[in-house]
């Protein structure tokens, strides 16, 4: 199983933007729990997309560039990239220019996306939000296994006896497809052959058993092999040297953070109560010690069938950036090795 870490490059700031010298803090900071990830032995790091005065991420392939040009063996990957308000041939050159850089580690996370600033930013409709990404998915698959395109639709010029370059370093650049809870987006990743990345930020994982195995039968009756048909987890997660000082650091900030979110999305209020749960032995996140984020991985795997990746979701709770390292290195460190 591999395992690593997403981040929506946080800045650590709810209420305004940073000034540049913030902004260049907190860019440094991330560059360097890169590394630090990269040296303790992570198999992946995941940069995702927004386009909020809360993040940093909105040029995901830019960040990604700069932690290959400093790291060795990682794999570098969007977490995810929203393909639906992207354009599939530029999304594509991105990336490949990527797994260039990093000498083949690149990958893709590529969906509908979770928050819907970026249609607006970029001049799409929201009320196309599933035809956008199907349209979109088929057209990135395409340039990637084909050098040179023949493609017409909806939402884009045609393209005519078209070389798209540059190539990526991997003869087929892994695209993983992000999903939440609908049945349809598993579906669609079964038929595809593509990998699925599934984001489980509450509730019970077991509930998302029977999609992954919708998602399993699409492939297989699409003629995939069981071996195409990776699933990969992304929980909230935060590693201490004990569970309750795991959960005491993580809890404000995910307070924070959440209640803010919640107001925009018309979530139910955050309690402690409810966050002891999620973090107990059926809830989704992955916060405690070694020894009992390590079982809990475990139980999440023997819940969906098995899984082979999985990564934590840490940074957008307030934690230090000394925190964050240090936990990092326990995920690399104590974690990897008890999984193995």
């Amino acid at each position: 199983m591999e395992i690593g870490i997403d981040s929506f490059a946080a800045t650590g700031s709810l209420e305004s933007a940073l000034d540049a010298q913030g902004n260049i803090k907190a860019m440094e900071d991330l560059l360097a729990r890169i590394v630090w990830a990269d040296q303790v032995g992570l198999d992946v790091f995941g940069i995702g997309e927004h386009h909020r005065k809360e993040f940093l991420d909105s040029a995901t392939a830019v960040i990604l560039a700069a932690a290959a040009a400093r790291t060795k063996r990682i794999r570098l990957t969007s977490a995810v990239a929203v393909l639906s308000a992207a354009d599939p041939v530029r999304l594509f050159q991105n990336f490949a220019t990527l797994d260039i850089i990093s000498k083949g580690r690149a990958e893709m996370v590529v969906g509908r996306g979770s928050s819907v600033e970026a249609f607006p930013l970029f001049g799409f409709n929201l009320q196309e939000y599933d035809p956008l990404f199907e349209e979109k998915i088929n057209l990135l698959l395409k340039i990637r296994d084909n050098e040179v395109v023949n493609w017409s639709g909806r939402f884009r010029a045609a393209l005519n006896n078209q070389a798209i370059y540059p190539r990526p370093v991997q003869e087929k650049m892994p695209v993983w497809l992000g999903v939440g809870g609908t049945p349809a987006s598993f579906v669609r990743a079964g038929s595809l052959g593509v990998p699925l990345m599934v984001a489980v930020i509450g509730g019970d994982t077991e509930r998302f058993r029977p999609l992954v195995d919708l998602y399993r039968r699409a492939g297989r009756e699409a003629g995939f092999a069981p071996e195409a048909l990776k699933v990969g987890l992304h929980s909230l997660g935060y590693v201490a040297g004990t569970t309750e000082e795991a959960a005491e650091a993580y809890y404000p900030g995910y307070f924070k953070i959440f209640t803010k979110f919640g107001r925009e999305r018309g979530w139910p209020p955050v309690t402690r109560a409810g966050f002891d749960a999620q973090r107990g032995p059926k809830g989704a996140y992955l916060i405690g010690s070694p020894e009992v984020v390590a079982e809990k991985i475990l139980r999440h795997s023997e819940a969906l069938g098995g899984i082979s990746r999985v990564t934590f979701q840490m940074d957008n709770a307030g934690l230090s950036h000394e925190q964050l390292l240090k936990s990092t290195e326990l995920i690399g460190q104590k974690i990897k090795p008890l999984l193995q």
